[in-house]
Parts: C-alpha cells; structure tokens; sequence
C-alpha cells in the first residue's frame, strides 16, 4: 500500500518517461536530529561493514530467539510524536488529540504566538478541556466551570472565588498540565511527559527534521487519517513494498516483468531483494531493487523512489548506463514519507506527505482535498482487512508473531526486521500512558469502521471546506431545478413557446439529475465508501 499511496496522479505517469523520479537513494544529510548523540546513531550508512551487513541481512531471514532480548528497552516516553499538520489546525477552536493513550487538547496561544499541548482535563473536575474555547484574551477555558488558563498552565480566573478571598487560583493544583510541544516541517510534535525537567526538551533534541519540507524548491501535499488498527498493524503494512493495490487502475506503473508473469495479478508482486543495513534501538535501515527505505523509531518511515525507465523496469543499471538521462532529469526527487502515530489499542493514525521538487504547478491548481479522496480510496483498500488480521493475531495472543506468520521471502524483510525490534527493545508491544488494557475494542458495523467523516474529514481543513461548498453547491442544484419547474408551471402557456418550455425543463432535468449525483459523490469521498475486492 505504501507504493500505491504516494503513486503520483494518472496524469503525471505518462507511458513515455519516469524520468522525474528520484536517484536511488538520498544523501545522508537530508534526514537529521538535532542532538548530537542521535545524530551519531541515525547517521545514514551506504556502505556498512561486512559483519553488519551480514548481521542485518541474516537478523530479516527468521525471527530473533526469545534470548535475544536486549535489557536495554526503548523508552516510548522520552521521544516526540507527530500531532498534526499545521494546515489542519483552526486557531480559532482547541482540537482533541489522543497520542500513546496520552488524551491531549491543542489550542493557539496568542500570547506567546504558538501552538500549545496540554493535558485534556481540567484541574477543577477533570471536564475535557478540548469542549472549551479561546476566550477574547487568548486564554484556554473550560466551558463546564469556566477556569481560564494561560499557555505555561496557569490558571489565571476562577468565576467562582470570590474577588476578597484567597487566590485560589494560583495554587499548583490549579495549573493545567503543559505537554512540551515544537513546530517543525510544518507539523506539531509534542513530548509525552510534563514534569517540569522536560519543558525545555526541544533545546536539547528535536524529533526527526526532514529538510526537503522546508525546501520552497519542493511542494508537499499532507494528509492524515485515523485507523481502526493498531500502530503495529499500521506500519507493517507500509513497510511492505509488494502490495501494490490499484495498479492496474494507473496510479502506478507496473512493471512489464510483472505483467510477464501468468502467475501475477493486481493484488500481487514481484521478487523483491530487501538488505538490511543497520539496526539499532533507534530504528532501521534497509535497501531494495528499486529503492532505499529508513525506519526512525517510534514513528518516521520514509522511502526513496526510483528513477523508472521508459519500458517500465527499474535498477540502479538503468540510472548508470542510460547516458541520455539529462542532469536536471537526475536532480528531480521524489520522497515518501509517513509518521506513524501509536493512538491506542487497536488505533492508529498516519500523516503522510510526498514532497517532489519537480511539477510544482500541479498543487497549484489542484486542490488539496481532491488528492485526499484518491489517497482515502486507497487507504481504504486495506483497511478492513488489516482490522480483521490484528484480531486474529490477538486471539493467538500465546503464540508468537514469528509462529504464526509465515515469510519465506525477502520482500516481508523489513516487516521482520519491525516486529524483531518491537520484541527486543519493548517487549512486543506499546507501553500505553493510561491504566486502559491492552485488550482491543469491539469490532463495529462496517460502514462505521470504515467512516471516512470522523476519521479524516473533520481532520482536514481542506476537506472540511470542500465538503461545505459540494453540499451548497447540491443545494443549490436543486433549488434552481424545482425553481425553473415551478416557473414553467406558474407562466401561462402562451406566454412561453413549446421551445423555450422543453429547454427549461431539460435544464431542470438536468441539474436535478446532477445534484444526486454530487450527492452520491459527497457520501462515497466524504462520509463511507464500501470496498469489495472481489470485484475490483
């Protein structure tokens, strides 16, 4: 699905060149970490050592014995998590978020001119303070009792202390609970803790920088969406490079060595050869026939794109020997990215974006919303599927991961090399920061679970307004039809000739005709769209 996802439009995969398509990999200095000692551990090896390499490879091949559980545990709660893109955040309003189990409320402090991470939970009787508002002095407040509090957590009015009486709200128990949050590449990251020791985390490290995002000579779309599966789930299915729904719909090119095969269909794949390079608590790195591909724990996952030659095949040979390949043809990249958020048992969330430093125009003139319905279509393609599978996995809950699947190949190393890394360095699973157990919710009717309102579009500024001008425009539709009616009706016979009658009625016809149509598109892009792939 990963493939399929950042697949760029139909209109950009013409049969006669890939050519826009990045090299083989990126250099070393595009993905970085501010603190030193991160920076040493993630830094991008091309050529590891023999026994690394070896290690590495032979790490993906068959799962890990139970022994060889590292006691050195990775700590979930001393790292940043991706929030939310920007672009998607009202300043008007706070936003519930729910990341780790942790319940969050973002909101825009005018004050200090930044987005703020507290605890969603009012001092005063735990109310959520994400039903509140940004009251006119550009203070947080509780719509149950109405406390108010500043962006360090302050409570700076209590309605109902009376004026003469003690201050009661400055009291420590007063203050609302402060996430350290930081703004970078356009999205909101927060850290997990808020003892007092960590407020000045981001002086000391930041979460993962991806410099192309802030590149204007790159444009990115971002998109985000909630799963009904859990964050394992998740990035298994991202990390594997093989599925490729939806290719023969022309979001992706498929190979002619693909097609060659009687044995292939549009659900399958072709032999992969994946190379783990490194490994370490920090995460992974891996290449492949036709890409490059790094895992920066708990949740950045991002890949490299080949350049693909006209017959549609793609090696690193065909980038040396093809001479004709002009240079600003090798300039052009392309960059997938994914952050996979751990929301909670059996819930997930990705943000996605596809920075490319090559037509630009298009996001100029295409509208954001409309690349979100074709990348919901094929998020949905996996989805119940992936829901069923994590059940499935939990009612084995005795037996182990590696005995239960079966991975003879390469292509599923990297989802290998995942799961060996959730079992060395956490024990198989996600510490949740609630009391709430691991076991996962009930499985609801299909058109719920696969709801696309609540789980992308009330996310989405983007698709919010789009959904708010189609349903206008439906509306209007169908006003002017029964209006153009209801004036035929009206007028006397004489007045209109048989002419003019049959062509406002046809009109009529015609935009009544179009309005249930935008209906049907509106509910099938924005609300539920039913996936069978027995007849896709």
């Amino acid at each position: 699905m990963a493939a399929a996802l950042a697949a760029p439009p139909r209109f950009l995969t013409s049969s006669s060149s890939y050519s826009f398509l990045p090299p083989l990999f990126f250099p070393p200095t595009r993905v970085r970490l501010s603190s030193p000692a991160k920076s040493a551990t993630l830094r991008w090896r091309l050529s590891p050592s023999a026994a690394e390499a070896a290690a590495a490879a032979s790490a993906v091949t068959e799962a890990d014995p139970e022994s060889d559980v590292d006691k050195v545990k990775f700590d979930w709660f001393a790292q940043w998590y991706p929030v939310a893109p920007l672009v998607d955040l009202d300043k008007r309003r706070p936003h519930a978020k729910t990341v780790m189990g942790l319940d969050l409320v973002v909101w825009w402090d005018r004050a200090e001119g930044r987005w703020q991470v507290f605890d969603d939970r009012c001092p005063h009787r735990l109310a959520p303070l994400s039903e509140g508002r940004v009251d006119p002095w550009g203070r947080l407040q509780c719509v149950y009792h109405g406390w108010c509090f500043d962006g360090a957590g302050n409570c700076k009015y209590i309605p109902q202390a009376p004026i003469d009486g003690p201050p009661v709200n400055t009291y420590s128990r007063a203050c609302a609970s402060v996430y350290p949050s930081f703004e970078q590449n356009k999205i909101l990251w927060f850290w997990p803790n808020t003892n007092p020791q960590y407020k000045n985390i981001a002086e000391r490290e930041r979460p993962p920088y991806i410099e192309e995002l802030d590149d204007p000579s790159y444009t990115s779309i971002a998109g985000m969406r909630d799963f009904p599966f859990g964050y394992e789930v998740l990035i298994e299915n991202l990390m594997d490079p093989s599925h490729v729904p939806y290719a023969h719909r022309g979001l992706m090119r498929v190979p002619k060595s693909l097609k060659a095969r009687p044995n292939s269909d549009r659900e399958g794949g072709e032999p992969l050869d994946i190379k783990m390079e490194t490994s370490s608590i920090t995460g992974f790195t891996a290449r492949r026939n036709f890409g490059f591909n790094k895992f920066i724990a708990p949740c950045v996952f991002y890949t490299s794109s080949p350049i693909v030659s006209g017959n549609g095949s793609a090696s690193s040979s065909d980038v040396q020997k093809d001479s004709s390949l002009k240079t600003h043809q090798m300039s052009r990249r392309f960059l997938i990215i994914f952050m996979c958020i751990p929301v909670g048992p059996g819930r997930s969330r990705l943000i996605y974006t596809f920075p490319r430093n090559f037509a630009v125009w298009v996001n100029q003139i295409i509208p954001r919303w409309f690349f979100h319905v074709g990348q919901n279509l094929i998020l949905d393609s996996d989805l119940y599927l992936l829901h069923i599978e994590e059940r499935k996995f939990a009612k084995a809950a005795a037996t182990s991961w590696a005995k239960l699947c079966f991975l003879p190949t390469k292509a599923d190393a990297m989802v290998v090399a995942f799961r060996n890394w959730l079992r060395k360095y956490s024990n198989g699973q996600v510490p949740w920061g609630t009391t709430a157990t691991q076991q996962l919710p009930p499985t609801p009717p299909r058109e719920q679970l696969m709801d696309r309102y609540w789980s992308h579009v009330v996310q989405c500024s983007s698709c919010q307004n789009a959904l708010k001008f189609l349903k206008a425009l439906e509306l209007s539709l169908q006003i002017v039809a029964f209006a153009s009616v209801g004036i035929v009706a009206a007028i006397k016979q004489s007045t209109l000739s048989t002419i003019s009658t049959t062509i406002v009625v046809s009109m009529a016809v015609l935009f009544f005709v179009t309005s249930k149509w935008l209906s049907h598109f509106i509910y099938k892009n924005f609300y539920y769209h039913g996936y069978d792939h027995a007849f896709r």
